[in-house]
Order: C-alpha cells, then structure tokens, then sequence
C-alpha cells in the first residue's frame, strides 16, 4: 500500500493538495505499524536466541504500573476507556523494570483495545509474603472460548481478530522470569489477565 501511494504521489504532477496530504498521512501511519511490528519482532527474537539478559533492582511496583500506563494513555484517551489503578503504594518488586513496563504496557494496550468506547479496565495490584499479584481487567465483551487458550501465541487468529506480538512478548517474558501469567473471563463480565511473581532468591538479584 505504500508503494502504490508514492507512486500515485509521483505520478500525478497536478494531485491536489488534500489528496497528497491523505496518501502521506496513511503512508506514515503505515511506516508506524512496520516500524513497531519490526521492534517487537526483534524483541521476540533476542529471547528466541536466549540472549536477554535481566538487570533486577528493587522497585515500587506503583511506579512500574503508571510507567506502563503512560504508554499506552493517549489510546485510552483516545476510545474514552477509564484505567483504574488500584493497591497497595507501598508495595515493592524486585524486578527488570524496563521489561516489567513492556509486559504490563503490552496487556494494557490490548485491554484498552478490546473495551468499547467509554468502558473501563482496572489494574489492581497486591503483595504478600508468598507472592506479588497484578490483575488487569476490562469491562469488554470478553475471550471467546476457543481463543482463550490462544490469546498468547504469535500471530493467532481467532474469532476476536488476530493476537500479535504485543501479548507473545508478556509471555516470553513471563517464562523468562518464572511469572504465572494466565487470562480468563470474569463471572460479571470482560477479560482478566493475571499476573502471579514469586519472591526472588538473593542470588535471582544482579
């Protein structure tokens, strides 16, 4: 589709002005979608090759997850979807943070995607002493029943449209550092992921 654009744009010497505004607004939102798919795919790849390597320092876990929001903020802006946080502030995490924003801005961006306009999804967010849990939620239709088991492999199409990247990488990572990561529907409605972090041993720490 690029390509045709260009060449439209070059072959049409008398193309009016809002029309070659149209085809270079869509050319960049193109080269957006290709430059993203290309990042994630590299990512992906760095842990196909086992090449990633995690730096983990202790974090509050409250900062991990407004860090994640404010990536994805302007799509929920954007569909008037409410993000609710919620838990303890003074809850901490041993962790890669950088890794740990990825995950958790990966699962909020397709739960952001799959909430109608004006709905809402929930982050909560708890600690104990055997474990840290973090529960994202939305209001949306839910997972179908087939795609449920699905919904982190690369690349799956199923009934609510293909999956992508974006939550194949939560699971690489989830592997990576031994997370329980599962999703499921919630009994009143909307999907839920969950997230389940172990305590780290003192040699897991770099």
């Amino acid at each position: 589709s690029i390509t045709i654009m260009i060449d439209n744009i070059l072959e049409s010497a008398n193309m009016d002005e809002s029309t070659r505004n149209r085809f270079l607004i869509s050319i960049k939102r193109e080269i957006i979608n290709m430059n993203f798919l290309v990042q994630n795919l590299l990512k992906l790849s760095k842990f196909d090759a086992n090449v990633v390597k995690f730096s983990k320092r202790e974090v509050k876990l409250h900062d991990i997850i407004y860090s994640a929001y404010d990536k994805v903020n302007a799509l929920s802006d954007l569909k008037n979807v409410n993000v609710k946080i919620s838990g303890d502030d003074s809850s901490t995490l041993v962790c890669d943070e950088m890794w740990q924003i990825e995950a958790l801005g990966n699962i909020l961006k397709n739960s952001i995607e799959h909430t109608s306009e004006y709905g809402t999804v929930e982050v909560n967010y708890s600690e104990n002493k055997l474990y840290t849990r973090i529960l994202i939620k939305d209001n949306g239709k839910g997972i179908d029943s087939d795609d449920l088991p699905h919904i982190f492999d690369r690349f799956y199409k199923g009934k609510g449209g293909n999956t992508g990247l974006g939550l194949s990488i939560v699971k690489s990572i989830a592997e990576s550092n031994g997370w329980g990561l599962k999703a499921y529907n919630a009994d009143e409605g909307g999907a839920v992921v969950e997230i389940v972090i172990p305590p780290l041993r003192d040699k897991d720490v770099n």
